[in-house]
């Protein structure tokens, strides 16, 4: 059944709200995968903060004109799945990479981010990043690591003072 021309709009504005408020994107290759394993798919993209749509290729290019996305017109092509992180760079790439692990049908096409294209075998890369709150545990820690030694060292004088005391009374107990 032909969707009209209203309903092709919708899912255009739709698209296009998710991609401008996007960090990254991935496209991926869903052919042969069933309806099951695209529902548990879409289930543990909302769990992780990722929008995931299946959009016919001539949607989704409307869609992207205008954003950072733009440069993943070639790469529609086929079935296709687009995954947009919302709340942080590499959640799209983990959620992709996790299923395709379990289900080889599912195929990344192409990646964006900051509007570049990368191909599919930089995934890894980007899967890798870490969430902002991992990102700012480290920095926290490396914040804190000079004070952190530096309490160390000052600790260090009278406690050191103290084991020579009590070497010396040891030392004294056993004469």
């Amino acid at each position: 059944m032909a969707m009209k021309m209203d309903e092709k709009q919708a899912i255009v504005v739709a698209v296009r709200e998710q991609a401008a408020s996007a960090l990254s994107a991935v496209i991926a290759d869903y052919r042969g995968l069933s309806v099951a394993a695209l529902t548990e798919l879409r289930k543990q993209s909302r769990a992780q903060g990722v929008y995931l749509r299946v959009v016919r290729n001539t949607l989704a290019r409307r869609a992207v004109e205008g954003t950072e996305f733009e440069c993943l017109k070639d790469s529609l092509v086929g079935p296709t799945v687009l995954a947009f992180s919302k709340t942080d760079p590499g959640a799209a790439a983990r959620v992709i990479k996790d299923f395709a692990k379990t289900n080889e049908k599912l195929v990344v096409k192409a990646l964006s981010v900051g509007g570049r294209v990368y191909g599919p075998q930089d995934i890894d890369v980007l899967a890798k990043l870490p969430t902002r709150d991992q990102a700012l545990a480290t920095l926290m820690s490396l914040m804190l690591a000079p004070a952190t030694k530096l309490a160390r060292t000052f600790n260090e004088i009278p406690g050191k003072l103290v084991r020579t005391i009590a070497a010396v009374r040891d030392q004294k107990q056993a004469a």
